[in-house]
Formats: C-alpha cells, structure tokens, sequence
C-alpha cells in the first residue's frame, strides 16, 4: 500500500475500534462520523488528497526503497541538500491548508520515525532486536502510510514529585510484567493530540529518568494500535460546536482533539519494542538519534506557514478598516513582519549549515532550530493580542451567517460595512479574526504553542545547560587582560 488517499484513511478509520471517553459518552467505533471529530477527520482527508494532486504529488511523495510505489515525503532520508528542501517543501504544502493550525499531522512523527530507523544500531546497544523493530516499525508505518500521535508526559497529581513518583508510582504508565510475548502496560499519560482518530500510538519517553532500579518500569518506548485492548482515551470537550464554517472558520475545520491515555494492562508484543528497563538509553532518545532536529525542521517549517497567515490576516484587517496609516499599528505589523523573516531565516541557518551524522542522515544544524522552538512559544502569545487591539470592540458584534442571510441581511449591509468591504464580507472576516484571537480554539491553540515541546522554563533551563558559551568566555577574559 503507497501514500494514502482521504477516502482510504477514512475507510481504515471506519475499521478502527478505539475506546473514546467523551462528554459523558463511550465510543468504540464511528470515530469519523462523531460531531466532535468528523470534520477534523475530514481535514485530515484532505491532507492525503494533496499527495495525489498533479500540481503537488511530486512535492509529496517520493518512490519507495522497497517497492517503487509513491509514499510520503516525510519520509524521506535526507542525505543531500536537496533532500532537504524537499521535505521542507512537503512540510509547507500541508501547513499551508490548514493555515498552521493542525499542530499533530502525520509528518511530525514520520520525521521522527524515519531518524530514529536510522539509528538503529543505537537503539541495538541494548539488545540487536530493538534496532530491528525500530527499523521494521518505520517501514511499516511508510509503507501503510498510518498516522501516528504520541503520549510523553506522566500524570501531575503533584507537581512536586517526580512523574515516576505520581500517586506512590501508580498513577504513570509503567511495566507491570513480562511474559514470552512481550510486556503489559498499566497507569496513564497525558497528553495525546489527535488519539481518537489516529492509527497507531507511540509511547516514548519524556521526562529525564535516573539510573535506579525504581525508574526502570517507566523506561521504555514502544508503538500500539490505536484500538489496542485495554487502551482508553479520555478525550476533553471538543471546540468544535458543529457551526457553520462562516462562525467558526478554524475551529469548525481543525479542532483537535486532546486526550488523556489509560492503559488498562495493555500488553505489547515485542516486536513493537524499541527500549526496555534502560534509563540511559530513554534520556538519549531524542538527542542522540537526531529526532528532535528532524522534528524540529517539521515545526518550524509549521510554525511559518502560521506566522504567514497572522501577517495576512493582520494586513486584511488593518486594510478593511483604514488603519494602517497609523505608526502604532505599523509597529504591530511590523512585529508580525519580524517574527515571520526570523523564522524563515532559521530555516535558512539550519539547512544551509546541515551535516551529516553519524548515521548518514543529512540532518539541519540544530542552534537555529533550537533557537527557534525556545523563542516562538512567547512570540506567538502576541499574535492573539496584537488581533485584539486592532479589532477592538468590532470583534464583539459578529453576527451569525444566519444573522447576515436572515431578517438583520439589511442593516448587516448597512451598518457592519467597512472602509473596503461589505457588510457580509466584514462579518466574514471578523469572525476568523473572532476564531484566531477570542474564541475557545484560538485558547487552545495558543496553550498548545506555548507548551509545544514542554514547559518553556525548563526548556530555557535545558537550552542555557546545553549551549556553549566557553569561548564567549575566553573573548571577554582575553579583553579584560589586554594591556
């Protein structure tokens, strides 16, 4: 099987049978058809449509190494610059639909899937079986074409123990026992971005892990099918109020879902493991196999496709209304501006100064990359707000689609009108504006961003530790003893 179609991604999700809590409801089938996901789901169709189109199936697919036929560009091994700037081109096709939006589609885990097979022989320090189910594991998700979410962080009933500490050490997902097939899975994780409709999920480490004995329940990585047995999601209340796409233009189209992962003595065979009861190799999970670079080239490619529509929707508005000749808001577009070509040229740092690793994947330079998902977490926080002040009291009165064709049709013409737009057209573009910077989805997408790859002080705690700074150091002591 190549890239997948909508239609067959939705035909395998009519298959599926996960265990979803929501509102109240348990659902054990019909994913695609429930009003809290059916049009996520369809979005999601329409990302696979993309790799069949003429103008974009070269962009993004590429023949496979096994079979010839055309799969997903994310999956790609890069090993040349223009390998590079190909993924990068396919990243930007599908953040480009969705304006940014969908934070969990399935290029952010191929990327990861296709550095960590790479390194498999990392992975096969532990034992030579390991490297091979990683391997194996990526072929079959390329070769399927599945969509994968992942589970990373450990209930927090106390933010003052350790997550392995949680409720006496029940409360996180831990290995419980092992038998001749594999190990059995008991506890939960939070938080899974897109479980109830994806086909496959990772379980892989998060939190640094000590070398004790008492950490080694909590060391491993593995993958389940979605409708594993005794796997539940807890999805929390969807953002999508079945509304028309004209009053909620984003949330109607790429509301998310989030959910909390129990794992009721789930067992997972073996051949999905890929670390066992080995603290060491979890906390070099990322780093050590460059996954957290290719993951990082797949977000920031995102995350300015995302900056590219504020900057649109920014000018839009300050053109419907006759702003922009004000130097105050000149200086909130010009920082929208600013965010977007930092951005861009971090993109441009890291391919540019990429290197090979040490297992022949062509991977970016990470300071830029770095730099970028330590920075973009607080810069997006302004983007909501920069909307707000410019839309002021207008995004209060926002009528319905209803309103603009029902009995107010005459006085929405009249009165909501704008310097350069109708009424309808005005209340058109309030309400994305509404969706992007007051409603409840544009809340969570700004939650989401700022804890995108974790708590953005302990980030900068990990960055600081991280950096180099010695020969900085050596300069300035070299100049305070110059004669």
């Amino acid at each position: 099987m190549a890239a997948r179609t909508g239609k067959e991604f939705l035909d395998r999700l009519s298959r599926s049978r996960p265990t979803v809590h929501i509102q109240g409801e348990t659902l054990t089938g019909s994913v695609q058809d429930h009003p809290a996901f059916r049009n996520v789901v369809r979005s999601y169709a329409e990302l696979y449509d993309l790799q069949h189109a003429p103008e974009h199936k070269d962009v993004l697919t590429y023949p496979s190494p096994t079979t010839g036929e055309p799969v997903a560009t994310s999956f790609l091994t890069p090993r040349t610059p223009e390998d590079l700037a190909r993924r990068r081109g396919a990243f930007k096709i599908w953040a480009d639909h969705s304006m940014g939006m969908l934070g969990r589609t399935g290029d952010y885990l191929n990327s990861s899937l296709m550095a960590l097979a790479s390194a498999a022989d990392w992975f096969g320090q532990a034992d030579p079986a390991f490297g091979e189910n990683i391997r194996r594991y990526y072929e079959k998700v390329r070769e399927e074409d599945l969509l994968c979410t992942h589970t990373l962080v450990p209930p927090q009933a106390n933010r003052a123990v350790a997550g392995t500490g949680q409720g006496g050490g029940r409360l996180a997902a831990r290995i419980v026992r092992e038998d001749d097939n594999g190990v059995v899975v008991r506890g939960a994780r939070m938080l899974a971005t897109i479980a109830p409709f994806a086909d496959e999920m990772l379980v892989f480490p998060s939190t640094v892990l000590r070398g004790t004995p008492e950490d080694k329940p909590y060391s491993y990585a593995f993958a389940v099918p979605n409708d594993a047995k005794g796997l539940r999601y807890i999805a929390r209340e969807p953002l999508d109020h079945d509304r028309p796409r004209h009053d909620h233009p984003l949330g109607s189209r790429f509301e998310e879902s989030d959910a909390v992962v129990v794992f009721d003595d789930v067992h997972v065979p073996y051949e999905r493991c890929f670390v066992l009861g080995d603290p060491e190799l979890c906390n070099g999970f990322y780093a050590q196999t460059s996954s957290v670079v290719h993951m990082a080239h797949q977000v920031v490619t995102r995350t300015t496709a995302k900056t590219e529509y504020i900057l649109g929707l920014v000018s839009l508005l300050t053109e419907a209304i006759g702003i922009e000749q004000f130097q105050h808001v000149q200086q909130d577009v010009a920082e929208v501006i600013t965010t977007l070509e930092t951005l861009r040229a971090f993109l441009r740092a890291a391919e540019a100064d990429a290197e090979v690793n040490e297992y022949g994947v062509l991977t970016p330079a990470f300071a830029p990359l770095n730099a970028a998902r330590n920075l973009y977490p607080r810069l997006y926080q302004r983007f909501p707000e920069i909307l707000r002040k410019l839309g002021a009291s207008g995004l209060m009165a926002t009528p319905t689609e209803a309103d603009v064709t029902g009995p107010a049709a005459a006085d929405i013409e009249a009165y909501l009108q704008s310097a350069t737009l109708s009424g309808a057209d005005r209340v058109k573009l309030f309400r994305l504006v509404w969706d992007t910077c007051i409603s409840a989805f544009s809340g969570r997408q700004a939650l989401y961003e700022y804890y995108f790859f974790g708590d953005p002080v302990r980030m900068a705690g990990a960055y600081v530790r991280s950096y180099d700074r010695e020969p900085y150091k050596v300069r300035v002591r070299a100049f305070l003893d110059r004669a």
